[in-house]
């Protein structure tokens, strides 16, 4: 575990078995240096971070957060808005993303799906499909939804900060229940803390508003496991539901998960009652998507996602299962083609490498401290459950072609990593006790301490400048002109990529591109050209290079342009 999350799998098994080599030297240089700095602490240091721990995690028996908790809270919350102002600012920079936030603009008006904009090679987004009349998004319509509550407050950007910090305080109830106050406020600050929730969170991506779904339904059905009344049950099956509307595979993955762990329900009435409540409250959450379904694809059972890829990629590509013709033809990212055993070792290697890196930002690997207490120490029942919890995630992942990718470390694994979380603290809490408490425990405290220190002061800002500033190209540089009304009602064409030239220009574009304020549109192919000037034959034109012809930030290269010369200026 130790070494073989150390570095990324390369083409080479070679090149690979060094950089594992050298990585995991590295790892184990760092933890033995958090571990020397834990036992130079001297002794009254080392007693009273013992005691400020001690008082911290206490045991007070109290469901309401404490004042340590609101604070978490205030970071997690805090933190990744401050990232989506100044790293992020304020703008989609994955495909899915800008789909997101169109499918939840036009969510918040009150539509289900656009009219298609002619021509539409001019307007050309990943992840929007012209189909039957219409054009819409076809990813799943849970998390537009909810991004359309910030679009509908003018702070989509401040959603997903929220509902992190929210997660902070359902984490530690959850995990509070299930094993005990320290464990649950341990738990709740390691996630507080954790790298991967706050970029996650900075993000417009749909997993924080998972988690927070699936931390509601996890306590729904604990609350009925511990004597709650059906409405809890009920509660926990709308959130299992909600998942599904959100990322399907991950609601059946917590739906399995869920109902195998309210299957300890006794006497049998209770259980089968309890169980018929979940089934139903959960069938009537997912069952939603139907008539919208029919709505886009005029089949219930058609799904807007699979009825996309199977036009543009090929039938039964993005299905689950294994067969040559899985997968979307992204060698950069999927390097064999279909899907098979072999597929699935490479995605996992990944993964685990990016989750080493991601969840907490160690200097030491992220997963080290659990994996010891994992494979080394005595599980309870409830730690079985976490780490089945994290098989369920991992397999049933397998049988999808698509690994997640490079975009915020193993986010398709995301659902597993509140039980990684509380293994970590888990073994936090359990370690004192080989050091057998007093000045021991608070230097092994002064350890965790260096490397959570290192994480958030070294590899929290690294990471946000290195990585995610523009991250794929995309840049908000234009929007300080439509601000100043620099276009006003003209056509400003973009030259360069799909994507980010013209993807980071559409943001700007009203829902119906030509209703009001400026018309941006790609200027792909002389063909195009002609058919965007035919199409808004009143305005004026403006020529605006993208970042990846210039180098830098976008740049009008003339403009405005009557209609005559901007015919004759065609890419």
């Amino acid at each position: 575990a130790f070494v073989l999350t150390a570095a990324s799998l390369s083409a080479s098994p070679v090149h690979w078995g060094g950089e594992l080599a050298v990585a995991a030297l590295i790892q184990a240089l760092h933890l033995v240096t958090a571990l020397l700095a834990g036992a130079s602490v001297p002794p009254d240091l080392a007693g009273r971070i013992e005691a400020w721990k001690s008082r911290a995690l206490s045991a007070d028996g109290a469901r309401s957060p404490t004042p340590e908790l609101l604070v978490l809270a205030a970071i997690a919350g805090l933190v990744p808005a401050i990232l989506a102002v100044f790293v992020y600012q304020l703008h989609p920079h994955v495909p899915d993303e800008l789909v997101y936030l169109l499918h939840a603009r036009y969510f918040a008006d009150g539509r289900l799906f656009l009219p298609i904009p002619q021509p539409i090679a001019g307007f050309d987004i990943d992840l929007m499909f012209a189909d039957r009349g219409h054009w819409y998004s076809p990813v799943p319509p849970g998390w537009p939804a909810i991004l359309a509550i910030g679009v509908k407050l003018s702070a989509p950007w401040a959603v997903n900060p929220v509902l992190n910090a929210v997660n902070v305080i359902l984490v530690s109830q959850f995990v509070g229940d299930q094993f005990d106050r320290p464990t649950g406020k341990l738990a709740a600050a390691l996630y507080a803390l954790s790298p991967w929730n706050l970029f996650l969170a900075m993000s417009l991506l749909t997993h924080t508003a998972t988690i927070t779904a699936a931390l509601l339904a996890a306590i729904g059905v604990a609350r009925y496991r511990r004597g709650g009344g059906l409405v809890a049950m009920a509660g926990g099956g709308i959130a299992i539901g909600v998942v599904s509307l959100i990322r399907p595979l991950e609601g059946f993955a917590l739906a399995l998960l869920l109902g195998l762990w309210a299957l300890g329900v006794r006497p049998w009435r209770r259980l089968l009652t309890g169980a018929a409540v979940l089934v139903a409250a959960t069938v009537a959450a997912a069952a939603t998507t139907l008539p919208y379904n029919r709505a886009l694809t005029g089949a219930a059972g058609r799904f807007p996602i699979m009825a996309y890829t199977d036009a543009l990629y090929g039938p039964g590509t993005n299905a689950l299962g294994f067969g040559p013709n899985r997968g979307l033809g992204w060698s950069g990212l999927d390097p064999l083609p279909g899907h098979g055993p072999a597929d699935v070792v490479i995605n996992s290697l990944l993964n685990l490498f990016a989750i080493n890196i991601e969840l907490l930002g160690w200097a030491s690997g992220s997963i080290v401290v659990a994996a010891l207490f994992v494979f080394g120490g005595r599980l309870s029942r409830a730690d079985r459950a976490m780490v089945a919890a994290v098989a369920m995630v991992v397999g049933l992942h397998a049988f999808y072609w698509f690994g997640g990718g490079p975009d915020f470390g193993a986010r398709y694994w995301y659902l597993a990593s509140v039980p990684l979380l509380v293994l970590t603290a888990r073994a936090i809490l359990a370690a004192p006790a080989i050091a057998r408490g007093g000045e021991g425990a608070g230097r092994f405290g002064g350890a965790v301490l260096a490397l959570t220190l290192g994480s958030l002061l070294v590899f929290l800002p690294w990471r946000a400048g290195d990585k995610y500033l523009r991250y794929r190209g995309m840049r908000p540089d234009l929007r300080p002109l439509v601000a100043a009304n620099r276009f006003g009602q003209d056509l400003v064409l973009i030259r360069g990529r799909r994507h980010p030239d013209y993807a980071s220009a559409a943001v700007f574009n009203p829902l119906e591109p030509g209703t009001t304020g400026p018309v941006f549109a790609w200027d792909r192919d002389s063909t195009t050209h002609q058919a965007l000037l035919a199409r808004f034959p009143e305005r004026r034109v403006w020529l605006v290079d993208g970042p990846t012809i210039t180098g830098a930030g976008y740049r009008i290269v003339a403009g405005p342009l009557d209609q005559a010369e901007a015919a004759r200026r065609t890419p």
